[in-house]
């Protein structure tokens, strides 16, 4: 006779809880449905940034594409997977492509990145909670942040007074602040705050990202590099300018 052991729960809270929340997801917004391209330019992206997408939960937005191409959704789900991306949603409003979604068990997103609710009359998502307010006293590092490091301030601000080295990353769910060169990786709204901002003295920086918006740089922006900038996102863009 098998038995397992199992832990006493108390019958008032019961053995889970289900609660609105907000993550912050990548999302593949695609221009074209050519998957040669598409393998091509993941490719060459991820080389860029090695362990940054690793694994990452991305949503698959195919509101610009025709519907002629929604039978292939399922290559691309397999390419992405090959890339060691994790599809877990699909944004677009053209009923081929919910359709074979829906057949794949993919879930449909809105554009606010939550579940679209059931078509059945009666039925609706549950309600998203806000993210935690962020705290009104920013997290000060008053050192370099250096070449492998991870610095995360969570509910709040983050704000560097030297440098941030190549290959050093800094997190933060509020706006990120650096007093020097910025050379790693900066993510700001990392619970989806779109309001956040990064502002730094030398914008020198390997990868940007603000609420799961990212932006990697191939090459110096002579507009801005080396120069007091900051990163905001303007209608789902991040966009650096200089200060």
């Amino acid at each position: 006779m098998n038995t397992r052991a199992t832990n006493p729960i108390n019958a008032a809270d019961g053995a889970f809880e289900l609660k609105g929340s907000r993550f912050s997801l990548s999302v593949i917004r695609l221009h074209d449905f050519n998957l040669d391209a598409i393998d091509a330019q993941l490719t060459s992206t991820i080389a860029r940034a090695p362990g940054f997408l690793n694994n990452a939960p991305v949503v698959i937005d195919v509101s610009e594409l025709d519907e002629v191409f929604a039978q292939n959704l399922e290559g691309l789900i397999e390419l992405l997977r090959q890339h060691h991306l994790l599809p877990v949603g699909m944004h677009g409003h053209a009923q081929a492509w919910q359709t074979q979604a829906r057949s794949l068990g993919l879930p449909l997103m809105s554009q606010g990145g939550t579940p679209m609710p059931p078509s059945r009359t009666g039925s609706s998502a549950p309600p998203v909670a806000p993210s935690s307010p962020p705290s009104a006293h920013a997290q000060i590092v008053e050192r370099p942040v250096r070449s492998g490091q991870q610095i995360y301030a969570k509910n709040r601000d983050l704000v560097v007074l030297g440098a941030v080295s190549p290959g050093a990353e800094i997190i933060a769910d509020g706006s990120i602040h650096v007093y020097g060169a910025l050379r790693g990786r900066a993510l700001a709204g990392a619970c989806g705050d779109e309001a956040a901002r990064i502002f730094c003295q030398s914008m020198e920086a390997e990868l940007l990202s603000i609420a799961g918006c990212y932006r990697l740089f191939e090459q110096a922006d002579p507009l801005y590099h080396g120069c007091p900038a900051h990163a905001h996102l303007k209608e789902e863009r991040l966009i650096v300018d200089p200060l």
